[in-house]
């Protein structure tokens, strides 16, 4: 059963509030976009150890960078398509290189930022961070798991980059059960003829699409992959060993994201045939978040239909 609808961008919000009243080293650097990051729920409870860098994402990196060898843990906060993209070589050669325990919290990832269109709608982001040697990418899918995947990036040392959206997403998993565990995948469903492997916003929507499924008597089993890299190759090898047939579900380009990590640890362990479904190679646009989900077939109907058209 699904439950309340939450951004995880607002779990993130959430999450480094509490963080901060356990840690006094933690800090979060925000490049003018509090109240859209949700760091501003962290600027409000801890106006001390926030830090506004201004419309600068690049600069703000170099500061991380540079506080995190004096002892903070700095989480930069930004748009996916300003803390990946404008500021990629920052994070590679400020913070990946050196290995400096850093989080990147990058929100508005995908085609759901809706309205602000392809400028923003950042569906490349997984791609060049895993392309970042040591580089952890996280992709939560719920409140639920955001939360914990923030904290869980905050005991890990190393470089992080976590990705939340903008768009409410129904929250799929019990906190009282669940856990978070960097590089572990989880099964959220069995099924026997084929497997869904799908990460952040998709997720849900990949359980009804399993649902719709079982109504035309194709037994899906649905896994969740909240990180990305490291993958999980244990149970993607299982699970082509089990199903035989994998369909990977990402809102971000099916070249290099979820899709392409997938693809890869099949081919050198257990080839059986991928079916990628994201975004095919193009730019997203303008629109209603749920309606650019719906025309990009990222919505369950979508999955349902790209994965009945591929069987």
């Amino acid at each position: 059963m699904l439950g309340d609808m939450i951004a995880t961008r607002d779990s993130y919000g959430n999450a480094l509030v509490e963080l901060g009243k356990e840690h006094d080293n933690l800090v979060v650097l925000d490049a003018d976009l509090a109240e859209a990051t949700k760091t501003i729920k962290f600027r409000n409870a801890f106006p001390d150890r926030h830090i506004d860098c201004g419309i600068a994402e690049a600069n703000m990196m170099g500061i991380a960078a540079g506080m995190s060898t004096a002892g903070f843990v700095p989480f930069a906060s930004s748009f996916a398509m300003f803390a990946a993209g404008r500021a990629f070589e920052q994070v590679r050669n400020a913070i990946g290189y050196p290995k400096l325990n850093v989080k990147i919290g990058a929100t508005h990832a995908g085609i759901s930022v809706g309205e602000d269109g392809a400028t923003h709608q950042c569906n490349e982001d997984i791609a060049l961070m895993r392309a970042i040697p040591g580089m952890v990418v996280i992709n939560p899918a719920d409140d639920v798991e955001a939360r914990a995947a923030v904290k869980a990036a905050y005991e890990y040392y190393g470089p992080c980059y976590l990705r939340f959206g903008r768009l409410a997403v129904p929250t799929i998993n019990d906190e009282a059960t669940y856990k978070f565990e960097i590089g572990k995948g989880v099964e959220l469903r069995k099924g026997t003829d084929l497997t869904i492997i799908a990460t952040g916003l998709p997720v849900s929507e990949s359980l009804k699409a399993a649902e719709m499924l079982e109504a035309d008597g194709i037994s899906a089993q649905v896994i969740n992959i909240h990180t990305i890299k490291p993958l999980d190759a244990e149970i993607v090898i299982n699970a082509a060993k089990s199903t035989g047939r994998i369909f990977t579900v990402e809102e971000h380009s099916i070249i290099g994201g979820l899709g392409s990590a997938v693809s890869e640890c099949v081919a050198e362990n257990h080839p059986v045939k991928v079916t990628r479904i994201g975004v095919k190679d193009v730019f997203g646009e303008s629109g209603p978040a749920k309606e650019l989900l719906k025309k990009y077939e990222l919505d369950a109907e979508g999955i349902y239909k790209q994965i009945k058209a591929a069987l």
